[in-house]
């Protein structure tokens, strides 16, 4: 006889007195669910989860993903595997931060975590349900699911499990997705989808796995053994990632979703979520690796390549086996090989060394997480600025520091001397020549080797300005390697590509002597070993603390599509008019993202006094209008400047001295007091002026704008009396400074002059409002910034000097400059050039550039010659009075 038969044979009373047991042991519902976690641990849980839970770290930003969250959303965290700590991890670690955790779990069941008497109840439930329907009750179809979710339960769901697809596609079981996507067709409030991801191991993959990945399983889906021993042993390795949230009602009335059934809905939502995990992965791991040689041959085996070598060989009259064995040569010449062993050395070695030589990494994490937020949507190209040979090896420490892949590193084949060229191309550097004038196979190769870096995924870091900057601001920048990055995308090795402008700035910088040497005209030491072996006496000093702020990530496709850019039908000198436009934005970036240091103030202070003498009390007045205008401005500070001010420029002056970069007029004054006086040496100008070209994109429009009130000649004057001399300063200066094409002269103007009024060097003219004023008082301050100027002006009043004399002018640029560094040199021993620091080989080349694209090319040009000379001698007269 059946169970049911048998209790068909009961009285009504009887059944009537077990109802009454089974709801008494029920309770106030009869839904239960082995689903729902209630999270009342058992004393061994808890210790077991305890633990790790600690361990495990979940960052403010994954958690300002949830807080940012409509409050009214019924929200489900949503896993690529089936893992059941993952479930246990989230609701225990957001349960104890008092934010939605998950307690549903679909597809998940707490057999084994569940106290017996809920065990009963749930057996009790379904056993009462079955008798009644001769079915078991369903956690989706009862409606109890949803019905917890609408209450405001989180739930939990995984997306990928084999068993389960099976079930699914086999046996037809219920799709925790499908079910969503129902729930929400009938519900008003959005159902948000939180992709998240527990990420065991964040060294990347190889494409090659293993005998212990095929044992203990992979990287991305490691076996239940490889993690329980990495939970126990290293807790505080793991990663947890919360991806981007994804809003179902959002995604469900997009025009390529909506029109399907919810079926398809179900299968475009899984690979929706899905994607975004990988790519949430990838922007922690990197890439799946390759081999140095599988690159190789997948790059000379394409067929476009292949084509352009049977035409190359046929062009050249060469056997196109000779052609081939040069390309081959050619990637061996270039090519990175990427080493995780050799960069986990790196970081050790690194680690060590940046401890011993700086006081700190000053950095902003807001900006790293946004940086790698961009990762997952197309790969990165750091473009930061080049003040050290230490840029190579800071931005991928950095990142390799906050769990971000190393980038390939475009690097001079000059650093690829034994030994260090070997381990910089297994931490990712790839070499390059200084040109590739006349190289046409080599340069082909090379952008080949670019776009199957960027087909691959790896982000790549390109120093912008083609090589250091010996002069403390940023170089004019070399848009050729650009070019090729931008080529390689629009030849669709990849989608989209984000440009992160990187400032990289130093208190001090370890080769400071040397580029004393290069400025002042001297030839570059080249990289040896023995240079290598030398620098050991570096560890000895302290260099004070690096500065490394990212700016917004600029996306190349909507850039192009901002400017109106069509690649197709653009010309090549169009085009690279577009990337040098695209260059000179990211360049006005970087010095938007700059730091203000003590130095750089100070330094500014000392070299822009009218007399070469001066007392402390003067230049801590006029650093002290400095950073007013800094602060007016709104611009990165160093700590130390916030901290403690006096002690801060006490500090640096101390520093100046002990370094023989200026001195006491009274060797033997005990103390230093305000009325103090110190004088600057001459040889040593050249390197307070890198520190206080550090600042001088800060103060570039104040500068011109000071400039631009003193050609004026007027106490009263208005602002669209200023434009058109600010304009000229802006034109004449181009490959000096970089604007921000968005910000128009006018705004630049109008930013000063409250800064001015501010410091009380302009007020407004009472009778008219259009009019200012300039102060007694102020006109001492405004040559101040017009000081900033001074080097620049006569530098160019160098570079016109030497064209005016000399018939046949040298086309390349820096032979030029060095012909124009030597008449320079001979003013200024005559005393016609009055500050040394003008005597720069950047600046003489940017002129020479500038006059010669403004049909100045020697003597003959005596008309365009005049006037120029006129303008910028009348400048300088005017500031230096």
């Amino acid at each position: 006889m059946h169970l049911f038969q048998f209790f068909k044979t009961l009285t009504r009373k009887t059944r009537a007195r077990i109802r009454c047991i089974i709801d008494y042991l029920l309770g106030d519902t009869s839904d239960y669910f082995t689903n729902l976690y209630p999270g009342n641990h058992s004393y061994i849980t808890r210790k077991i989860l305890q633990r790790p839970v600690r361990k495990i770290n979940l960052d403010d930003h994954n958690l300002e993903k949830i807080n940012a969250l409509d409050k009214n959303a019924c929200i489900i965290y949503a896993s690529k595997n089936k893992r059941l700590f993952d479930f246990l991890y989230f609701h225990s670690r957001l349960k104890e931060l008092g934010m939605p955790y998950p307690e549903l779990g679909f597809d998940l069941h707490f057999f084994f975590l569940l106290p017996v008497k809920r065990l009963l109840r749930i057996w009790l439930s379904h056993l009462d349900y079955f008798f009644h329907h001769f079915t078991f009750k369903d956690f989706y179809r009862s409606g109890y699911a949803f019905q917890e979710l609408y209450s405001g339960k989180s739930g939990f769901v995984h997306l990928i499990e084999e068993d389960d697809f099976y079930n699914r596609f086999i046996r037809a079981t219920p799709d925790p997705l499908f079910h969503l996507i129902e729930f929400q067709k009938h519900l008003k409030r959005p159902v948000i989808i939180i992709p998240e991801d527990i990420i065991y191991v964040t060294r990347p993959m190889h494409k090659n796995p293993g005998l212990g990945e095929i044992l203990f399983g992979t990287h991305e889906k490691p076996g239940w053994l490889k993690r329980m021993t990495i939970l126990m042993r290293h807790p505080e390795k793991i990663r947890v990632e919360l991806a981007r949230p994804v809003n179902l009602k959002e995604f469900l009335s997009r025009p390529e979703i909506q029109h399907l059934d919810s079926e398809f809905q179900t299968h475009r939502l899984r690979s929706f979520l899905v994607d975004i995990l990988n790519r949430q992965r990838k922007s922690i791991t990197g890439p799946v690796l390759k081999s140095r040689q599988e690159i190789t041959e997948d790059i000379l085996t394409r067929q476009s390549l292949r084509e352009f070598l049977a035409e190359y060989a046929a062009e050249n009259n060469i056997s196109l086996k000779k052609t081939n064995k040069k390309a081959a040569a050619y990637i061996n010449e270039i090519a990175a090989n990427y080493n995780l062993r050799i960069i986990n050395l790196g970081n050790w070695i690194l680690t060590w060394i940046f401890k011993n030589i700086f006081e700190g990494l000053v950095m902003d994490q807001k900006q790293i997480n946004r940086m790698r937020e961009k990762y997952t949507e197309a790969p990165l190209i750091l473009v930061p600025c080049h003040k050290s040979h230490l840029d190579y090896l800071l931005l991928p420490y950095v990142m390799f520091r906050n769990n971000m892949p190393c980038p390939h590193i475009a690097a001079g084949k000059n650093l690829s001397f034994w030994p260090l060229g070997p381990l910089f191309r297994g931490g990712g550097a790839f070499f390059l020549r200084r040109t590739f004038k006349g190289a046409k196979l080599y340069s082909k190769i090379f952008a080949a080797y670019l776009e199957k870096l960027l087909y691959e995924g790896f982000n790549i870091k390109i120093f912008i300005e083609g090589g250091r900057s010996r002069t403390g601001k940023l170089l004019t920048p070399r848009p050729g390697g650009m070019g090729m990055i931008i080529k390689a995308y629009l030849n669709g090795a990849c989608d989209n590509l984000y440009f992160v402008p990187i400032f990289v700035g130093y208190d001090r910088v370890l080769e400071e002597d040397a580029y004393l040497k290069e400025i002042e005209g001297g030839s570059k030491s080249p990289e040896t070993l023995k240079g290598l072996i030398s620098t050991r006496k570096f560890l000895k000093k302290k260099y004070g603390k690096v500065y490394i702020r990212f700016d917004d990530p600029i996306s190349i496709k909507t850039y192009m599509q901002k400017m109106h850019m069509d690649p197709a039908r653009a010309s090549d000198q169009e085009f690279m008019s577009f990337v040098k436009k695209f260059s000179y934005k990211l360049m006005a970036a970087i010095n938007r993202q700059a730091v203000a240091t003590p130095h750089g103030i100070v330094a500014s202070a000392i070299l822009n006094s009218p007399k070469n003498n001066f007392s402390k009390g003067q230049m801590i007045e006029r650093a002290n209008t400095y950073l007013n205008m800094l602060m007016n401005d709104k611009v990165e500070l160093s700590e130390t400047l916030l901290l403690d001010l006096d002690n801060t420029f006490n500090t640096v002056i101390h520093n100046f001295l002990s370094r023989n970069f200026m001195e006491l007029v009274d060797e033997d004054e005990e103390e230093i007091t305000d009325d103090t006086y110190f004088i600057v040496k001459h040889n040593k100008r050249a390197i307070l002026d890198y520190y206080k070209n550090s600042v001088i994109c800060f103060f570039v429009p104040s500068a011109y704008t000071a400039v631009a009130i003193l050609e004026v000649d007027r106490f009263k004057f208005s602002l669209p009396d200023l434009v058109r001399r600010y304009q000229f300063l802006e034109k004449l200066f181009h490959d000096e400074f970089f604007n921000d094409e968005e910000t128009t002269c006018e705004e630049y103007l109008s930013n000063c002059i409250k800064g001015f009024i501010s410091e009380g060097i302009l007020v407004p003219d009472p009778d008219r409002m259009d009019m200012l004023n300039l102060t007694s008082r102020g006109l001492r301050k405004l040559k101040w910034f017009a000081a900033f100027m001074l080097p620049f002006l006569e530098s160019y009043e160098t570079a016109l000097l030497y064209f005016e004399k000399e018939n046949k002018i040298p086309r390349d640029e820096k032979e030029m400059a060095k012909k124009i560094h030597s008449h320079g040199s001979r003013l200024y021993k005559r005393k016609q050039v009055t500050l040394k620091e003008s005597l720069s080989l950047i600046n003489y080349r940017n002129a020479a550039r500038f006059f010669s694209q403004n049909g100045i090319n020697g003597s003959d040009d005596q008309i365009q010659i005049d006037y120029y000379k006129q303008i910028i001698n009348r400048l300088i007269r005017m500031i230096a009075s």
